[in-house]
C-alpha cells in the first residue's frame, strides 16, 4: 500500500514549476511512483484507474512544456485526469479521491485554477477548448496556447466530430491530443508515419515543398501540368500511407502516432509544437497503453476502466450481483423466445451488463460507441423494422438523446424499451453522473409514456417483461447496486401501484429503492405506504387509490421539484383534497459521497423519512385537536 508519506519524488512537486526543475533522467521514476499511489489509493476508493494509468507520461510531457496557468489544458471525461492532479497540487489530498468533501474524480474549476473547464461526460474537449481559445483571442490574449486531450474512445461521440470541423475552419492554433489506447486508428503504420510526420510538421519541408511546386510551375508549356501532377501523385501517396487523412481534410494538421509512453520524445514533439504555432489546428496522435504498470489492469482494461475497491496486491474485487446483472439476464431468456429483441448500447456492454448477451445473440447486439442519439434514433428505426430493440444506458447518457427520445420514439409511438441503469443517485462518480434528471424528463413526453420504476429484483424481470409485451414507447429505470429480493403476489400488474400498507390520514408513496427505506421508517408508526411500481403517467385511478388520506409524503431519488413528487402534487392539487409532501434530489448537485451520505444530505435515510413521517402525524393531530 502506497501512502502520500511513502513518496520520493512526488512529494516534491506542489506543483508543475517544480516539475521542470527534475533532471529528465527522474522523469521515468516519477512515472513509476505516480502509478502506484493511483493504484493504492483507487484500490480503496474505487475510480477509473485504466485510462489513468495509460497516461501518465504525456501529463508529466504537458506540464513539463506547457504553463497551464496562462495556457488552458482541457481533459476530456475526466477519466484521464489524475495524473494531472498529482502534478498540480493535489497530491497531498489525493487519498480522499470520489470520497464526500474529498478530490473529485473529474477536472472542477473550483477545486484548481489548472482545471479549465468541468467535464463529466465524453467527447467535449475539443468543443471545450475551441470555445476557450476563440473568448481568449477576443479578449486580446493573443499568446495563451490552448491543448484538448481527448480519447479514442471518446472520438466515437458526434460531438467530437462536430468541433473538429468547425476547429478545422476557425484558423486558429488548437492543440488536439489524441491519446489513443486501443491502437483503433492505424495503429500500425509506426515508424513510417513518424517519419513522414516529422518533415510535413518541419518549416524546412513546407519551404521545400513550395520552392519545388513553384519551380515546376516554370518549366516553359508543362511546368503547370507537371506540378499539378506531382501534387496529386504526393496526395495519393498520402492517402495510401497515411491513414488519418481524415484530420487533414478537415483543416488540421496531423501528426503521429507516436510513442505515447517515451517522455523524452513526447517533450520534444509538444516543445515543437508549442514554438511553431501557425493559424491552423494541430492533431498529435499518440499511442498509450490502458492499464500499463499494472498487470491487472493490463490484462483486464475493461474491468479497470471504472472499477469498485479491490485488492492491490491481486487486483481482485468481490464479486456482487447488480441490477444491471438482473436486467440483462432477463433479456438473454427473453431473447431465447422472441427474435425481434435486439439490444444496443452506447460503448457500455460490461457496464449495463450486456456482454453475455453479446456473446449469446451477436446478430442482435449493437454497440454503437459513445453516440447516444446515434442508439436512439437506430432503436426507433429498428422498431420501425419490426424489431423490439432494448437500448441499456446510464440514465445520465440518456439525457443527450431527449431530442431523438422525444421526436424519433414519442411522436411516432415506436415500442422502443429503455433500460435506464444508474438511475438516481450513484455515489462515488459525482454531480456529473447523477441519474437524477430522467424523471422529469420522462414526464414531458406525449402519448403517455410509461416509466416503471422496480423495487425489487423481481418486479425489474417482470417489468422488463412487461414492456417488451407493449406494443408502445417506455422505459424501466433501476438503481446502481442491486434491489432487495421480494416477492410478488400473483396476478400482479405492473402499471397498477402495490398498497403494502392501508391507506391511512398519512401515506407515503414510495418509488424503486427507496421503499425500503421507507418500509423501515414506517415501523409501528400509523402510516399507509404505496409501491408506486408506474412513476407516469399518473392515472385517475392511482390518484383514487389514495382517498382516505390527508397527506402523501412521495419518495423519489429523483428531482424533488419536477419528478414524481411534483407530478403528484399538481394532479392532487386539481382534484383536491390531498396534500402532497415531496421529499427527493433537491435542486442543487449533489456531490460524491457514498450513497447513503448522499441519502442523507436529501433527506432521505429511513431515519430522515421517519422524522418526516412523525412530524406529518403530529402536524394532522394539532389540526384536528
Amino acid at each position: 500500500m502506497t501512502r502520500y508519506d511513502d513518496l520520493d519524488l512526488l512529494k516534491r512537486i506542489e506543483s508543475p514549476a517544480d516539475l521542470k526543475k527534475l533532471d529528465m533522467n527522474e522523469l521515468g521514476a516519477l512515472a513509476e511512483e505516480m502509478r502506484r499511489f493511483m493504484v493504492s489509493t483507487v484500490s480503496r476508493n474505487g475510480g477509473h484507474l485504466a485510462s489513468n494509468l495509460g497516461i501518465v507520461e504525456l501529463t508529466i510531457a504537458l506540464h513539463r512544456c506547457f504553463d497551464f496557468k496562462s495556457d488552458r489544458l482541457v481533459l476530456d471525461v475526466g477519466h484521464q485526469c489524475y495524473p494531472h492532479k498529482l502534478l498540480t497540487g493535489r497530491a497531498r489530498e489525493f487519498e480522499t479521491l470520489r470520497t464526500k468533501d474529498g478530490i473529485s474524480g473529474f477536472p472542477k474549476t473550483n477545486e484548481s485554477e489548472y482545471d479549465a473547464f468541468n467535464v463529466g461526460h465524453s467527447s467535449t474537449a475539443i468543443s471545450a477548448g475551441l470555445g476557450i481559445l476563440r473568448g481568449l483571442r477576443l479578449r486580446g490574449d493573443k499568446k495563451s496556447r490552448v491543448v484538448a486531450v481527448i480519447g479514442d474512445g471518446a472520438m466515437t461521440g458526434g460531438l467530437a466530430y462536430e468541433a473538429i470541423d468547425d476547429a478545422g475552419q476557425a484558423e486558429l492554433p488548437l492543440i488536439v491530443i489524441l491519446n489513443d489506447n486501443r491502437m483503433s486508428i492505424s495503429g500500425n503504420v509506426g515508424g513510417l508515419s513518424k517519419h513522414l510526420s516529422g518533415l510535413r510538421t518541419s518549416r524546412g519541408y513546407k519551404r521545400f515543398k513550395r520552392r519545388v511546386s513553384g519551380n515546376l510551375k516554370k518549366v516553359p508549356k508543362v511546368g503547370k501540368g507537371l506540378s499539378n501532377a506531382v501534387e496529386r501523385l504526393k496526395n495519393r501517396i498520402k492517402y495510401f500511407i497515411l491513414p488519418n487523412v481524415l484530420f487533414e481534410e478537415l483543416g488540421f494538421t496531423y501528426i503521429g502516432p507516436f510513442d505515447g509512453h517515451d517522455i523524452r520524445l513526447l517533450c520534444s514533439i509538444l516543445q515543437h509544437a508549442k514554438d511553431n504555432l501557425t493559424d491552423k489546428p494541430l492533431l498529435i496522435h499518440v499511442l498509450t497503453e490502458k492499464g500499463k504498470g499494472y498487470a491487472p489492469a493490463e490484462r483486464d482494461p475493461e474491468r479497470f476502466h471504472g472499477i469498485g475497491a479491490f485488492n492491490e496486491e491481486t487486483g481482485e474485487s468481490a464479486s456482487s450481483g447488480s441490477n444491471s446483472k438482473v436486467f440483462a439476464e432477463a433479456l438473454c431468456r427473453l431473447a431465447e423466445k422472441d427474435e425481434r429483441i435486439a439490444a444496443i448500447t452506447a460503448a457500455m456492454p460490461s457496464g449495463t451488463g450486456l456482454t453475455g448477451f453479446a456473446k449469446r445473440f451477436p446478430s442482435r447486439f449493437f454497440d454503437v460507441g459513445i453516440a447516444e442519439q446515434h442508439a436512439v434514433t437506430m432503436a426507433a428505426g429498428m422498431a420501425m423494422a419490426g424489431m423490439k430493440p432494448v437500448f441499456a444506458v446510464y440514465s445520465t447518457f440518456l439525457q443527450r438523446g431527449y431530442d431523438q427520445l422525444l421526436h424519433d420514439v414519442c411522436l411516432q409511438g415506436l415500442p422502443v424499451v429503455f433500460g435506464v441503469d444508474r438511475a438516481g443517485l450513484v455515489g462515488a462518480d459525482g454531480e456529473t453522473h447523477q441519474g437524477v434528471y430522467d424523471i422529469a424528463y420522462f414526464s414531458t413526453l406525449p402519448g403517455g409514456f410509461k416509466l416503471f420504476s422496480p423495487s425489487s429484483v423481481e418486479e425489474l424481470e417482470q417489468m422488463l417483461a412487461h414492456a417488451l409485451s407493449l406494443n408502445e414507447p417506455c422505459a424501466v429505470r433501476y438503481s446502481r447496486g442491486l434491489l432487495p429480493s421480494r416477492p410478488i403476489a400473483g396476478g400482479a400488474s405492473m402499471e397498477e401501484w402495490e398498497i403494502i400498507r392501508p391507506v391511512r390520514p398519512v401515506t407515503v408513496a414510495a418509488t424503486g429503492r427507496l421503499l425500503e427505506n421507507a418500509m423501515k421508517a414506517a415501523e409501528g408508526l400509523d402510516v399507509g405506504l404505496v409501491n408506486a411500481r408506474l412513476i407516469c403517467p399518473i392515472t385517475e385511478k392511482m390518484l383514487d387509490l389514495l382517498r382516505g388520506a390527508d397527506t402523501v409524503i412521495t419518495l423519489e431519488d429523483g428531482s424533488r421539484d419536477t419528478g414524481f413528487g411534483a407530478q403528484l402534487a399538481r394532479l392532487a392539487c386539481e382534484s383536491g383534497g390531498i396534500t402532497v409532501k415531496t421529499l427527493g434530489v433537491p435542486s442543487r448537485p449533489i456531490c460524491a459521497a457514498a450513497p447513503k451520505q448522499q441519502d442523507e444530505l436529501c433527506g432521505l435515510t429511513a431515519e430522515q423519512i421517519r422524522e418526516t413521517i412523525i412530524e406529518c402525524i403530529n402536524k394532522r393531530r394539532h389540526q384536528v385537536d
